[in-house]
């Protein structure tokens, strides 16, 4: 397509037309019943450009961001979780952002429940969900769904904590002797994924089920597309940014926190950035080294992250940033592309 080309497409009940400059006009009417639902993806490793892609999408195909990152469902988590300002949002609906408390947790499975009715609520305005965030597990559970289990037993949770708190690693080695596949995949220093596994082990009386009783996602198009820039750029840009972050306020956003009533110990601390800040608050880690451990757990991060999401073959990948022009370019491409399929 040549460059500043404008092609009309129309979106079953929606008209709009989408091109290259980003912030072309858009004409919305009624969904009509046999509108065809489409959802787009965008994953990646953090700190590719993934919301930058996110918002230049959204604005072309008349979408709205729905958040798939788990840090980012928190109130006052902002700097350390990268999340998007308010003043940078183009007036773009924002969805599953700021939506919990520091002390509230929020399972795969409200996730995918929650987000699915997002989903439709955004469909039913004859609009395109554009799924952004790099929390893989948040991401499977949406799309593919996850077995049903049972909820919450806080007694058992504290019963499984205290252990745990006595024989470091007696989590891991129970769930390997009650289920092994699943303690395979969970790692050893991972306490609250091993918590909830044996809670449920124990609750269920037998080993957790897989995903084949799992409910699918149904009656959506996807289109994955994920972000792959080269690694020695990417950490280059992991690093700068955890000095940003220090210097834009991270430190003053984390005393805040604990000013208002947050004790430290909640799940999103528990994050990388959060973590180190309030480590070097509290005297546990002088600055440099805070910096330096945020920049090295980052880059592990993003590499496990990688390695998630180059399991799953229905991604697109896009070689660089996501708010590099070339790659936008071809990322709205694919998509105009994607919405002239036959399905």
């Amino acid at each position: 397509m040549p460059s500043g080309a404008r092609l009309p497409i129309a979106l079953g009940g929606v008209t709009t037309k989408v091109g290259k400059r980003v912030g072309s006009p858009l004409q919305v009417r009624t969904c009509p019943p046999w509108f065809v639902k489409r959802l787009l993806v965008i994953a990646g490793p953090t700190g590719s450009g993934k919301s930058a892609l996110g918002l230049d999408i959204a604005q072309a195909f008349n979408g709205e961001i729905v958040n798939c990152d788990s840090v980012q469902l928190y109130r006052g988590f902002d700097i350390g979780a990268a999340k998007t300002p308010l003043s940078e949002r183009r007036n773009i609906p924002h969805h599953l952002f700021d939506i919990l408390s520091p002390s509230e947790t929020f399972s795969a499975g409200e996730y995918s429940r929650v987000g699915r009715r997002v989903l439709d609520e955004i469909s039913g305005r004859g609009r395109l969900p554009v799924v952004v965030g790099g929390t893989g597990f948040y991401l499977r559970a949406l799309l593919e769904g996850l077995p049903e289990l049972p909820g919450r037993d806080e007694h058992w949770r504290a019963k499984l904590a205290a252990r745990e708190q006595r024989r470091p690693g007696s989590l891991h080695r129970l769930l390997s002797r009650l289920d092994p596949e699943t303690a395979r995949r969970i790692h050893p220093n991972d306490s609250q994924k091993l918590t909830r596994a044996l809670e449920v082990r124990i609750m269920i009386r037998s080993p957790l089920p897989q995903s084949e009783s799992a409910e699918p996602l149904r009656d959506y198009r996807v289109l994955k597309l994920g972000l792959d820039p080269a690694r020695p750029l990417l950490n280059q840009r992991l690093d700068a940014r955890a000095r940003a972050m220090f210097s834009s306020g991270l430190l003053d956003e984390v005393r805040g926190l604990i000013a208002s009533g947050a004790t430290g110990e909640e799940k999103p601390f528990e994050s990388i950035n959060y973590k180190q800040a309030l480590q070097h608050i509290r005297g546990a880690l002088n600055f440099d080294d805070a910096i330096a451990s945020m920049q090295l757990e980052t880059r592990q991060y993003a590499k496990r992250q990688g390695t998630w999401f180059r399991r799953d073959p229905e991604i697109r990948w896009l070689k660089g940033f996501g708010d590099d022009p070339a790659v936008r370019d071809r990322a709205l491409d694919a998509l105009q592309n994607f919405y002239k399929e036959n399905f």
